[in-house]
């Protein structure tokens, strides 16, 4: 080998990092590499290759929070210590994996343990430690109000929702939802499988003797796992030692794997041999050898047949530099692994958060970007909820002390793991199966996405304290028979969505309801009090044209108020009420007939100081795409011309969010 220094070469050329990265990037494919499906206990950390849709609801039938009876909430009203209320008690006793088989009705209680399915007729459950009895009957000493102390159907995942996300990285947290929907197996991208060969007479690996003047190879192993933390697969091959025709040997095995990497022997020394056996490759071989990067100047890049392979430099600071600026990319595309986002720790509260003194209570929170700060949005579905749980980017603890964090009050929020990063993109307010196909969109763009669905006018109000980027609303305002743009003010606007049907529904065949429009099916559901209703949450856009349609009227089960389109169906679908008011696409996922009342406008109000972001360009992008637009209506929803477009508001009936029970 001739050592000569006037021999040596010089690099090809020094080029800068945007041509470099710019000239790799055009000869590789960057896209996933494939699918694969592995078990629950074989995802964690791998990377979702499709969006993951409950075929179930969670849960999947109305139950008792705790130990007590199944009564009609109405017999408890005025119950005290002093002056107890007196129900019949049922012979039957509900617990764990019984189906209920006498309806509670008016007058009488049926005993139920945690976790139990509510009986027909029950709207609350009062706990056992308000209660006695005597003489076979039950004594109530507290009052309950409709809902108390139950879950119901579907409240926390809803058949048919998209509960994981395409390119969704998958923890704990994720792991817990699947197995909460029933799933074994998911559908994952491949990981590219990185061969890692170090190259040196100098290098020693771990474990062995290291004589004066060798190195340990300390780059093999923070390669592979930035390999891993990158999404990818490590396959070390070793160390290879400053011979040609065997590093010629390594480099031909290497090549059966996905990428390979190259640590030492780019510099085009005599004594650096990788960047010879990389110059013999073709089509089209190195397209860059020498960047103007400080470290990581003599790194070398090469393609063969849509194959890539770097050669980082020796030291190991340049090593992973190089890594992570040429390498990760690619690894990352490859794995489908989404862009990384910075992460905050410090955030205010938004508006005054209630604690029960005595005890220290944790409170998981979603991180949203106001101006140049955080907010940390209170979560809730229940200490139960496996969704709440997902949206979490991590908790705050309130002291046992404090009653109270009052709103704008700074809070240390503790993430749940070091990997999570608050969302690109957060809407808040009310449900839509159009708004999972919006969310699909953001993240295939690149943007990391999160929905709190709270109703449309809670979505309203963070808008207009401008702690949401968007807002999914749909309300009607019967003054100016408009939706959504009455309700604005000179801090916000709207981008124009698509159209959607409420309906009157109820099950198949229910022949109280055969030909007949809305109107009449509710004058006749006003009139029979056997006939029983499902309500939507106070603050929805379906409960304010619900009240608007019923005229202060509350028909029998007015009270029981459901949190979702879903919810809904699925109380009607299993027996549990016989009518409701729902979007139209929920009657085809639990096979239910919907009577059409009027076409709506699901829209999404933004505060202007937010309009420039990256974020709501890429919404208008998506919104006004031909792919997205035909999805929508393969989804049964309807647009027209101004989808996408940005409209001023009317600013009539701003009112509408002065509602304290919103």
């Amino acid at each position: 080998m001739n050592s000569d220094p006037a021999k040596q070469q010089q690099f090809l050329k020094v080029i800068d990092r945007e041509t470099a990265t710019a000239r790799f990037h055009s000869h590789l494919n960057l896209v996933p590499l494939g699918l694969e499906t592995v078990t629950l206990h074989e995802s964690l950390n791998r990377i979702l290759s499709e969006n993951v849709v409950s075929q179930v609801n969670v849960s999947s039938f109305d139950r008792s929070n705790v130990d007590g009876f199944a009564i009609q909430a109405e017999d408890s009203y005025g119950a005290s210590e002093d002056s107890p209320k007196i129900l019949t008690l049922n012979k039957e006793t509900i617990s764990t994996g019984v189906t209920p088989q006498q309806e509670v009705n008016p007058g009488s209680a049926t005993l139920i343990a945690t976790g139990g399915m509510i009986p027909r007729g029950a709207n609350a459950v009062v706990m056992v430690e308000d209660t006695d009895i005597e003489d076979g009957k039950v004594v109530l000493s507290r009052a309950v109000s409709t809902g108390d102390n139950m879950t119901f159907t579907g409240t926390d995942i809803s058949l048919g929702e998209t509960v994981l996300w395409k390119s969704q990285k998958i923890t704990s947290r994720e792991i817990g939802i699947l197995a909460a929907i029933g799933l074994t197996k998911v559908s994952v991208f491949q990981r590219p499988k990185v061969a890692i060969i170090s190259t040196g007479n100098e290098i020693v690996p771990p474990g062995e003797d290291c004589p004066p003047g060798f190195v340990y190879d300390s780059n093999l192993y923070i390669l592979a796992a930035a390999v891993t933390e990158a999404g990818g697969e490590p396959i070390p091959l070793g160390v290879v030692r400053d011979d040609e025709e065997l590093l010629q040997k390594h480099l031909s095995q290497a090549l059966e794997y996905d990428i390979v990497v190259l640590s030492g022997g780019t510099s085009k020394g005599a004594g650096d041999l990788s960047y010879r056996a990389v110059e013999k490759l073709t089509d089209p071989g190195i397209i860059a050898h020498g960047v103007s990067l400080k470290p990581g100047k003599p790194i070398c890049l090469a393609v063969t047949g849509k194959k890539p392979i770097v050669i980082l430099p020796g030291f190991p600071t340049s090593a992973i530099f190089t890594f992570h600026e040429f390498v990760a990319p690619v690894i990352r595309h490859y794995a489908g692994v989404p862009k990384a986002s910075p992460k905050s720790f410090q955030a205010t509260i938004p508006f005054r958060l209630n604690s029960a003194r005595g005890r220290t209570e944790y409170c998981l929170v979603n991180l949203i970007r106001k101006d140049s700060e955080w907010i940390a949005y209170p979560l809730g579905k229940g200490s139960g909820s496996v969704t709440t749980f997902s949206l979490a980017d991590g908790f705050i603890k309130i002291d046992q002390h404090t009653e109270y964090l009052d709103e704008g009050e700074i809070v240390s929020v503790q993430l749940l793991s070091e990997e999570i990063e608050p969302a690109d993109v957060v809407i808040i307010g009310s449900h839509c199966l159009g708004l999972d196909l919006l969310m699909t969109h953001l993240k295939e763009d690149g943007f990391s996405a999160k929905a709190l669905h709270v109703g449309s006018t809670s979505g309203l109000k963070a808008a207009r304290r401008n702690e949401c980027d968007l807002a999914g609303v749909h309300l009607y305002d019967d003054r100016t028979d408009k939706y959504n743009t009455p309700f604005l003010n000179s801090d916000l606007v709207l981008i124009r969505g698509y159209h959607r049907q409420q309906a009157f529904i109820h099950r198949n065949g229910d022949k109280r309801f055969q030909d007949k429009d809305f109107r009449e099916a509710i004058d006749f559901v006003l009139q029979d009090s056997q006939c029983r209703m499902v309500n939507r949450n106070t603050g929805s856009g379906t409960r304010i044209l619900t009240d608007q349609l019923l005229k202060g009227i509350k028909p029998t089960g007015y009270a029981a108020q459901a949190k979702s389109h879903n919810a809904v169906a699925a109380s009607i679908s299993q027996n549990r009420a016989d009518w409701g008011i729902a979007i139209e696409q929920v009657v085809r996922q639990y096979d239910l007939t919907a009577i059409p009342i009027q076409k709506e406008n699901y829209d999404f109000i933004i505060h202007k100081s937010r309009m420039n972001s990256a974020s709501i360009e890429a919404v208008q992008a998506i919104l006004q795409s031909e792919s997205f637009q035909r999805e929508l209506q393969g989804k049964g929803f309807q647009f027209d011309s101004e989808i996408g477009e940005i409209i001023s508001g009317d600013g009539i009936s701003s009112d509408i969010i002065t509602d304290k029970n919103s």
